[in-house]
């Protein structure tokens, strides 16, 4: 193998193209196919990586056709959205994540591409065992063929307050949960009420602005025969509905709407979970009534799903697991990420995580990210941004991070929320350090529940310190350390490692979301060069 080879790579649920932009900075890899099924990530994908074959559905790498176009695959990378459910904090609106499947997708395509190395990067806790599956059909021959360990669970259906007779059979039959489910749409306005219930001001707002769809649902509701319990809670919600609009009156009442309408809402939850449950092809045991009525299945951790089929004796990876913290590869920020890696048994007997390089004493600052753009004025719509912005000079203060970053004369992306008069005020109320919790209680209007609003909403980021986790960082209010404005969206591409001349496309929002989802590249590039070592010994090279 001669200097100038590289090894080929596919990047599974690609997003924006943070793993992919680590592994080219190496210059050791080339990228042949990305799979990105978000239309607003793939026209950001494709700026940045324009020789790269985009397909839209990562099920399209498990076609015979699409694997012949591609040849030979040196590197499988990927970052494959996995929720599953926890058995310490059960999901109360859904009983089954559809990104499930992605996970066992991304295991399939491994399989099916079969790579001399793969890499998977994922939330923190996707290492713990109640980080589980639940069991599907679909799944019982590579429980039985893996030997993947399984135990029981319990899926809560509906509350015990909201019991009532014959449910056990209602969500045991399919054709009774279709025909008693709602149309996605009327449950959808009922359940906003319903999380709105200590918000009166959001509540009389979520009635004027959907007055037309509930009057609509009030009268099919309300006249609906009462001929079971299901029936009857359905009409008791369409009267309280109909009496939140009475003739000649404009604004709508509010009051006792919400308890009027729970046991309707919560019974649709409980069919809702029973729908996911057919549609997904759960394995359900049995159906018991133990502080409500309770589903019981059959589950696997996730970890050691991925674990038992691609360490397999017919698969042949050697496999290595564990949290890694981005700030000690150099990122300004506090991201702890789960990343299993994997090496064909031909190539290694052993394979290892790499191993941070910088101390805690050394981490990389948010000053160091971001603060050589302070004086860059920033924009507020992406319509602006055309030409981007043409940066002055570069400063001899300049950090390393911040001169290695700053790879372009013209910023793009450099834009940020419009402040609104009642940011403003929390803004210029708000320290370095200091969130929504170290506001005066004046400042803390139209929240339904300030007491329980994260530590991360309306956080001032400190210069002298890495950032916490990068997410969509507009949801959060993220502020500037020391300007009285949102954080713009290149400034979390900073933080997250992205060199400027990477742009970003689509929304503000989705924007906003594709680097908060991102790999940051150079704890990708750490583990492209942890990989390529590998890969080098084994082909007698290096």
């Amino acid at each position: 193998m001669s200097e100038q080879t590289k090894y080929t790579v596919v990047d599974l649920f690609a997003g924006a193209g943070g793993l992919s932009c680590g592994f080219l900075q190496t210059g050791r890899f080339s990228v042949k196919a990305a799979f990105e099924n978000n239309p607003n990530a793939q026209k950001t994908y494709k700026e940045n990586h324009s020789s790269t074959m985009m397909y839209n559905d990562v099920e399209m790498a498990l076609n015979d056709e699409i694997k012949e176009t591609l040849g030979e695959i040196d590197v499988v990378i990927g970052g494959p959205p996995c929720q599953g459910f926890s058995s310490v904090n059960r999901q109360k609106n859904h009983a089954v994540s559809q990104n499930n499947s992605l996970m066992k997708k991304f295991v399939k395509a491994v399989l099916h591409l079969n790579p001399s190395a793969f890499i998977m990067e994922n939330v923190s806790m996707l290492q713990s065992n109640v980080h589980l599956f639940y069991v599907s059909e679909d799944d019982e021959n590579d429980i039985n063929d893996y030997g993947i360990k399984t135990m029981p669970a319990k899926i809560c259906l509906l509350d015990e307050d909201y019991i009532f007779e014959g449910a056990e059979a209602i969500v045991a039959n399919q054709t009774y949960v279709i025909q008693y489910l709602w149309e996605e749409n009327e449950y959808f306005i009922l359940n906003v009420l319903h999380k709105n219930r200590n918000n009166k001001e959001k509540l009389i707002s979520t009635l004027i602005k959907y007055k037309k769809k509930l009057i609509a649902l009030a009268d099919r509701l309300s006249t609906e025969p009462i001929t079971s319990p299901i029936s009857e809670a359905n009409v008791r919600a369409g009267l309280a509905l109909r009496q939140c609009f009475p003739d000649g009156y404009d604004e709508p009442f509010a009051d006792n709407i919400c308890a009027e309408i729970q046991s309707a809402v919560m019974i649709q939850r409980m069919l809702g979970k029973a729908k996911e449950i057919f549609d997904n092809k759960i394995l359900v045991d049995k159906y018991t009534f133990e502080n409500g009525l309770m589903a019981h299945v059959t589950s696997m951790a996730v970890i050691d799903y991925i674990y038992s089929i691609l360490s397999s004796d017919r698969n042949g990876y050697c496999i290595s697991r564990g949290v890694l913290s981005a700030a000690e590869f150099g990122v300004p920020q506090k991201r702890m990420r789960f990343v299993v890696i994997g090496l064909k048994k031909t190539v290694t007997k052993k394979a290892t995580l790499p191993n941070g390089v910088f101390a805690e004493s050394e981490f990389r600052t948010v000053s160091d990210a971001i603060s050589d753009l302070e004086e860059v004025q920033s924009i507020t719509e992406v319509s602006e941004d055309k030409s981007g912005i043409e940066l002055p000079p570069v400063p001899a203060w300049i950090s390393e991070l911040g001169r290695m970053l700053r790879d372009t004369a013209s910023l793009k992306n450099h834009i940020s929320t419009l402040t609104t008069i009642e940011a403003l005020k929390r803004f210029k109320a708000i320290k370095q350090g200091g969130n929504f919790h170290t506001l005066p209680d004046s400042l803390k209007t139209n929240y339904s529940d300030a007491k329980r609003t994260q530590n991360t909403i309306y956080l001032r980021l400190k210069y002298d310190e890495p950032s916490g986790t990068v997410l969509n960082v507009r949801k959060s209010m993220w502020i500037h350390p020391v300007l009285h404005r949102a954080l713009s969206i290149r400034e979390a591409a900073r933080l997250q490692t992205f060199p400027d001349s990477f742009v970003f496309c689509g929304t503000k929002d989705s924007q906003y979301q594709q680097v908060g989802n991102a790999v940051p590249p150079l704890l990708a590039r750490a583990l492209a060069d942890h990989i390529c070592a590998y890969l080098d010994m084994s082909e007698g090279y290096g």
